[in-house]
C-alpha cells in the first residue's frame, strides 16, 4: 500500500495556515481522494478541492488558481525513477 504521508500535508497546512486548497493526484491514487479529504478536513480547518482533470506531472498547473482564490496547492507524484544500466 501506499503511504500518502498525509500527517506531513497535515503539518505543513497548520503551518502555512491557507483557506483553501487544491490537491492534484496522478490517476493511479484518484480513488482514494475521498479518504485524503477526509482526513486532512478532520485535522484541519481548510475547504480542500480536489482536481480530477488529467496532467502531465507536477509542472502541469491548472489554469484558474487565482479565480478560485486557492491559497496552497499539494501534488501527489509517482514513484521515484530508479536509473537502469545498460
Amino acid at each position: 500500500m501506499f503511504n500518502l504521508e498525509l500527517d506531513k500535508v497535515i503539518e505543513e497546512i497548520q503551518k502555512r495556515k491557507p483557506e483553501q486548497v487544491l490537491i492534484q493526484l496522478p490517476d493511479g491514487l484518484k480513488h482514494r481522494a475521498a479518504e485524503i479529504v477526509d482526513t486532512i478536513e478532520d485535522k484541519t480547518d481548510v475547504q480542500i478541492f480536489i482536481l480530477f482533470g488529467g496532467t502531465f506531472g507536477a509542472c502541469d498547473l491548472p489554469l484558474g488558481l487565482n479565480v478560485l482564490n486557492i491559497d496552497l496547492m499539494i501534488q501527489w507524484g509517482h514513484n521515484r525513477f530508479h536509473k537502469e544500466e545498460w
